[in-house]
């Protein structure tokens, strides 16, 4: 154990029991009641719990709050959450209602298990009242625990409820909570890759920037948005499904962004053999995309996130530069087809060794962790505009000593040309109509769908600048 955590957590816990206006359950399933034990061994627990409780038999679990197929899951939290708040309120509100802001801590985690090295992830929350018999707040996370130890994941797991409880009381700003989630553990033990907070103390929170917040300060590689702007966790999206990808800055989406998705798209569905409804599309943009103008700008961040969901896309936020990270995160949620979606210069970056330094295998150990799944790239062509001829995938120069490798990726189709397009929307650049709509030209609504246009007129996105009269 680490003596640093250990007092740094027991001095969290302790402060809690020791405030005697905060009074609620614990309800905990799969690893013990790891998080109420902390307070328990710290003392004064009288003060702070109401009742403890865990359901591991199926049976009572389901006749405590219903039957589930999945037990581990955002359903099955949100389900313990409200039965535990409502039990309290009933039974406590009358005598205690006045005086205690009433919580109900609950969890339902997988950690390893003894008979398989199965995916150790658990859903965590807390519903609280920041003022006795004041409307609740509520604030749920997921965890991946990467401990390989089944001991230690539950240590972790009851430091990072300890640190989630302790925020929720004393940490007026989310981005402070979410900074304190992993303290006194080290960032290897654990990752946290979805939060949401909802309920009137965080009225002006917006969920999306603290996914975003997740992935800048370090808590996971990667966060996931639906087009309404709903957080939600990898696994709920992508299970038993496949995946098609295109990376971007999308500032702006123009013609030529959509027309190579749905060039990639109907290529992808002929070959794989999936139904619209099997596949998922997503757009990815790497945590550097978003630096604009050298820093994160969280107006320009949004623009781009609702500009995406009006299109009814699904917005995928990661730390992976290199392609073959992106590939290994996807892997692990799926052994469905996956597709990767860009355009030749990307494909062309791909080839360039200088990205690969830090792997023992170079750009070989990088090709074979990219394409050990049966993955694919589709690639969209591109105009040299020197020479005026288009460029498509089979046709980029590589370094001599990557012919080999880059004709026996072609030879087994791991890259694929995309050759259903529109030649007019590759002279398109998403810089040259961010220029353009900067200045003032509005040459720049040729270059970009209208539903988008409207978006970015209305709301003045991007630095959108009215055209002057003549």
């Amino acid at each position: 154990m680490n003596p640093e955590m250990e007092v740094g957590t027991d001095k969290k816990a302790l402060q809690i029991n020791l405030d005697v206006s905060k009074y609620g359950t614990f309800a905990e399933i799969g690893a013990g009641q790891e998080v109420a034990r902390r307070f328990f061994r710290v003392g004064g627990a009288a003060n702070t719990i109401a009742k403890t409780m865990s359901a591991y038999d199926m049976t009572f679990s389901d006749a405590i709050y219903g039957p589930t197929d999945r037990y581990v899951s955002r359903v099955r939290l949100q389900t313990m959450l409200d039965h535990e708040y409502d039990l309290l309120m009933e039974r406590l509100d009358a005598k205690l209602g006045a005086e205690k802001a009433f919580f109900v801590f609950a969890d339902t985690v997988a950690t390893r298990s003894f008979k398989q090295h199965n995916e150790s992830h658990g859903w965590l929350g807390v519903r609280f009242q920041s003022e006795p018999r004041g409307e609740p707040n509520q604030i749920i996370i997921h965890v991946r625990m990467l401990d390989e130890a089944n001991v230690e994941q539950q240590e972790a797991l009851g430091v990072i409820g300890v640190n989630l409880l302790y925020g929720a009381f004393y940490h007026q700003q989310p981005e402070k909570l979410i900074s304190s989630l992993q303290e006194h553990l080290a960032p290897e033990r654990i990752e946290v890759d979805m939060i949401k907070f909802t309920g009137p103390a965080f009225q002006r929170v917006d969920n999306r920037l603290m996914s975003l917040q997740l992935v800048s300060q370090g808590l996971t590689n990667a966060v996931m948005f639906r087009a309404d702007g709903e957080t939600v966790q990898p696994a709920e999206v992508f299970y038993g499904r496949a995946i098609l990808v295109e990376r971007g800055s999308f500032r702006p989406v123009t013609y030529a962004t959509n027309d190579m998705l749905d060039g990639a798209r109907r290529v992808f569905l002929a070959q794989s053999g999936c139904s619209e409804e099997d596949l998922v599309v997503l757009m990815e943009m790497t945590l550097e995309n978003l630096f604009a103008e050298g820093q994160l700008n969280h107006a320009d961040f949004l623009a781009r996130v609702d500009i995406l969901g009006a299109l009814g896309r699904i917005v995928l936020i990661s730390k992976f530069a290199e392609y073959y990270r992106l590939a290994g995160y996807l892997f692990r949620y799926t052994n469905k087809k996956i597709g990767l979606v860009m355009g030749v210069p990307s494909l062309i970056e791909i080839f360039n060794e200088k990205y690969y330094l830090n792997l023992e295998g170079g750009i070989l150990e990088a090709v074979g962790r990219m394409f050990k799944g049966g993955l694919k790239l589709y690639v969209y062509p591109m105009i040299d505009e020197t020479s005026g001829k288009i460029v498509t995938a089979t046709k980029i120069k590589v370094a001599p000593n990557l012919r080999s490798l880059f004709r026996y990726l072609i030879d087994n189709q791991y890259i694929e040309e995309i050759t259903n397009y529109h030649p007019e929307y590759l002279r398109i650049h998403s810089p040259d109509a961010l220029a353009k709509l900067q200045s003032g030209d509005s040459s720049w609504e040729r270059m970009v769908p209208p539903e988008v246009v409207r978006i970015i007129k209305e709301r003045e996105f991007f630095g959108y600048r009215r055209p002057i009269a003549a």
